[in-house]
């Protein structure tokens, strides 16, 4: 070390001294990091707002307290939640001297979740939520309807303006929150209705018999003569079972009746819906108070420990498997399976502090009882249909037998060709993952351009002839045999499947931070942008849960004249380009619509699309993986009438990426 460079080191220990040590007060921890607490502040940390003020309504109906929540976008986008429960405790609160409303607003780990009189079970584990999205917020008000009165308390960033005031009397109890996120952490504050009602219908399925609305006041629909803001509502008789119901409504069902199970004869209850169906892919969402728990858990393995037990048994029993020549496992019991797996459980234990995988020993029992009690029962009394789902499991595993050789073949590459890498692969320089990327772009003749513009150092270039298998009604051999899902793979460096589980991914090799999608901005380039996430949706979903996928946006327009011109990605950016550049007259205004990035040269693709500098990538996430699972199997599958309203209601606005 130089000495300057001790000169340096020695006044940096000097300047760290207790006064460097901050201590934030209250809500100022949220403010100071708000990812800690909602994950991000971009579109998810945003609507996560919204699902933490809706979670405390859906407790107080798991209570048996509230039968009807509404959820508003308001014209000035703020959100408001009104629900009829018992309404927030306003009393004065022993030990902190004021009244429990804003304790509860305005303190951490304050609410009634921690007392398991008030909520046997609740979603909200931690108690941060109303106070978090309180912190978030530049403005917020809650109105409390409770034992005959009305009492009220406004906000500003997490900190009251006024104590609790009692504004009159009330005939019914309940609660009334609305919040405007603070524009000054969040990238953006505009709520979209979509994401919104994917969630509200999810917990109208999770919890039958509670009435969910949600009216966004920024539209209005015309019906005849009459205009009117734009309301859905969300109720559900069945529960999971219309839930499988909605999941599997664009495929081909197996058995005629949706398989239920309601166990609730211990300490846990266990409640699920499962149904077999014509297609290759498993889906199975599970879910804990109400929580998705997106990477499973103790009561996923339960089920799946239940339903292979019990299904092998009777496909032995009933000689179906006799003249099998190798065996069944089981990723063979659930292909074509579409399931949802619902318990609650008094003091769940999440893996992570994104709650996303339980940990509780003792669930996987009670689900593994549930299921192996239930499924014998319904199979001895269905015999056609027990005999229909083990015909679809022999088929699945003689698919798996000649998947595997395929598979293994497409992993051979690397000893069989040195690198390994597919020929029309134009791989970067640099080595290091977390600074490389690659674009699969659509085509030899873009591809060709999009080499010849790239940096060489980081980016890598994959062109994809044509229009890619829709994996979605291809067995898994003929998606190994596919040329180009073989160099995707290979390129990737990513292989699937193991002894144990044949669809199990291995990312362990990725080669790039960033996979990005690269089309044409029209019908066809959509189309492809779709089937490639619909490959990933299916085979390679961690690569967008760990946010490795990406779309590329090329522009649509470019407006010129003479010597001026400009990029537009919009239609509203073309006409504020034309109005610019023609000083509100047309003549001599050139507008160019590319059909497809062929048409740009090197130059334009580098400086549009493509440098990290310029370009904008959307992306890629799963909000919703049973929302997903739905727009994907309706897009990709055989039925058109949905697949045609889809894309009239959405073609003008649609978001991938939401």
């Amino acid at each position: 070390m130089t000495t300057e460079e001790q000169r340096k080191r020695s006044e940096e220990q000097d300047q760290y001294s207790a006064g460097s040590i901050q201590v934030l007060e209250g809500l100022e921890a949220v403010r100071k990091r708000p990812a800690m607490y909602i994950g991000d502040v971009g579109i998810r940390g945003l609507h996560h707002l919204v699902y933490e003020v809706v979670d405390n309504s859906i407790d107080e109906a798991l209570a048996g307290f509230c039968s009807q929540i509404d959820v508003t976008i308001n014209e000035d986008s703020s959100i408001t939640v009104v629900d009829n429960g018992r309404g927030i405790p306003v009393e004065m609160h022993e030990k902190e001297k004021r009244s429990a409303l804003e304790v509860v607003m305005t303190v951490l780990h304050a609410g009634g979740k921690f007392d398991k009189d008030s909520y046997k079970v609740s979603g909200g584990l931690h108690g941060v939520g109303v106070s978090c999205v309180n912190a978030l917020s530049s403005r917020m008000t809650v109105e409390v309807m409770r034992q005959g009165k009305k009492w009220s308390q406004s906000y500003e960033r997490g900190k009251p303006l006024a104590p609790v005031s009692q504004d009159g009397l009330s005939d019914g109890s309940g609660t009334i929150t609305t919040f405007m996120p603070d524009d000054t952490i969040f990238q953006t504050v505009d709520f979209k209705f979509d994401i919104l009602a994917a969630r509200l219908r999810e917990l109208a399925f999770l919890n039958k018999n509670i009435l969910l609305t949600l009216t966004d006041r920024r539209e209005v629909a015309e019906n005849g003569n009459e205009q009117h803001h734009v309301t859905e509502r969300f109720f559900s008789e069945r529960g999971l079972m219309e839930f499988v119901e909605y999941l599997d409504v664009n495929r081909e069902r197996l058995t005629d009746k949706v398989i239920y199970i309601n166990y609730d004869k211990g300490d846990i209850p266990v409640e699920l819906a499962l149904q077999y169906n014509t297609s290759f892919s498993e889906n199975v969402h599970s879910y804990v108070n109400n929580i998705n728990t997106i990477e499973g858990g103790t009561h996923l393995a339960g089920f799946r420990r239940g339903l292979t037990r019990t299904l092998k048994k009777y496909a032995e029993d009933s000689g179906m498997t006799s003249k099998l020549k190798f065996d069944i496992n089981g990723d063979d019991f659930r292909e074509g399976l579409t399931s949802v797996i619902s318990v609650k459980v008094a003091e769940p234990q999440f893996e992570g502090q994104t709650k996303t995988k339980l940990g509780n020993t003792e669930v996987m029992g009670a689900v593994d009882i549930a299921v192996s009690n239930a499924l014998s029962n319904y199979l001895e009394e269905n015999p056609k249909d027990a005999r229909s789902i083990v015909q679809k499991v022999i088929l699945a595993a003689t698919a798996r037998h000649a998947a595997r050789k395929a598979r293994e073949l497409v992993q051979r590459k690397n000893v069989l060709s040195g690198s390994g890498l597919p020929g029309k692969l134009a791989d970067c320089a640099d080595r290091d993952p977390s600074v490389s990327e690659i674009f699969l772009v659509e085509g030899d003749s873009a591809g060709g351009t999009a080499k010849q513009g790239r940096d060489r150092r980081f980016q890598a270039i994959l062109p994809l002839r044509g229009k890619i298998l829709n994996v979605e009604k291809a067995m898994q051999h003929k998606i190994f045999d596919n040329e180009e899902i073989k160099n995707i793979f290979t390129a990737l460096g990513v292989t699937i499947g193991t002894e144990d589980d044949s669809k199990a991914l291995n990312t362990s090799g990725l080669r790039y931070a960033k996979v990005i999608i690269m089309t044409d901005a029209d019908v066809d380039g959509s189309h492809i942008t779709t089937l490639i996430m619909t490959f990933f949706f299916r085979y390679m979903k961690e690569l967008i849960e760990n946010g490795h996928i990406y779309i590329a946006t090329p522009p649509l327009y470019l407006v010129k004249k003479g010597k001026s011109e400009k990029y537009c990605w919009s239609e509203e950016e073309r006409e504020a380009a034309v109005q610019e550049l023609g000083q509100g007259k047309e003549a001599g205004v050139v507008i160019q619509r590319y059909k497809g990035l062929g048409e740009m040269n090197a130059e334009q693709l580098w400086g549009t699309t493509m440098s990290p500098d310029t370009r904008t990538l959307r992306q890629v996430t799963i909000d919703s993986a049973a929302e997903a699972d739905h727009i994907f199997s309706m897009l990709m599958g055989d039925e058109v009438p949905p697949r045609r309203e889809f894309i009239e209601r959405h073609a003008k606005y649609a978001n991938i990426d939401a």
